[in-house]
């Protein structure tokens, strides 16, 4: 699937230069199998194609919300905020997120309100460099009406989660994380895998 311009921070490449293979990762900050999968790609394959594949394979992390997670949806946010402001940290950000996942699932959010998750999402991008206050501003919710009345005013981030959401539905993606290699899914691809079975995998399936 085609990533618009606007999401190029989800896309990981070596070099600037067209990529014969297409790795996409859906993941969900707040589902434990994708942090284990993200935290070995972003350790070790990440390094591996930069050594070995530079100009064979791209890999595109698809941010796939788990909505039975209430908080998925606004680590999602946080994510896309970071979009907005640098891509260039979205990995960077990605892999702070998930080192502090916990501290977002269900029962670490039950008893505080949407704004307070959002500022401690904040102290997380704060960690990689991003200003905390701009970060903090696009995803704040008002609670106030907006002036024609509604009541689901959103923030800053909404319209372009929208879009992740669409895109995500059109693959129908279910479980997280499923990997897709060139457009295809790839069940063969664990959530266990360790980076020497990644190396291997790659050396099939990419050289």
């Amino acid at each position: 699937m085609a990533l618009a311009p606007k999401f190029a921070g989800q896309r990981f490449t070596a070099i600037n230069a067209p990529a014969l293979h297409t790795l996409e990762l859906y993941l969900d900050y707040v589902c434990p199998y994708s942090a284990k999968m993200f935290n070995t790609i972003y350790s070790s394959v990440l390094p591996l194609i930069q050594q070995k594949y530079p100009s064979k394979v791209q890999i595109l992390f698809r941010q796939q919300i788990q909505p039975w997670h209430p908080s998925s949806t606004l680590v999602h946010e946080a994510a896309v905020a970071v979009l907005k402001l640098e891509p260039g940290k979205f990995w960077e950000f990605s892999k702070a997120l998930f080192d502090d996942a916990q501290s977002f699932y269900d029962v670490n959010v039950v008893q505080e309100t949407r704004n307070q998750t959002y500022s401690r999402l904040a102290k997380v991008a704060a960690k990689v460099g991003l200003d905390e206050k701009e970060f903090l501003k696009l995803l704040w919710i008002n609670d106030k009406p907006a002036s024609d009345g509604s009541l689901n005013i959103g923030n800053a981030v909404t319209n372009d989660l929208k879009v992740l959401v669409k895109m995500n539905r059109l693959v129908g993606i279910h479980v997280t994380p499923t990997v897709i290699f060139d457009g295809v899914v790839d069940n063969s691809i664990s959530s266990s895998f360790t980076g020497q079975q990644w190396e291997e995998w790659l050396e099939k399936n990419v050289a």
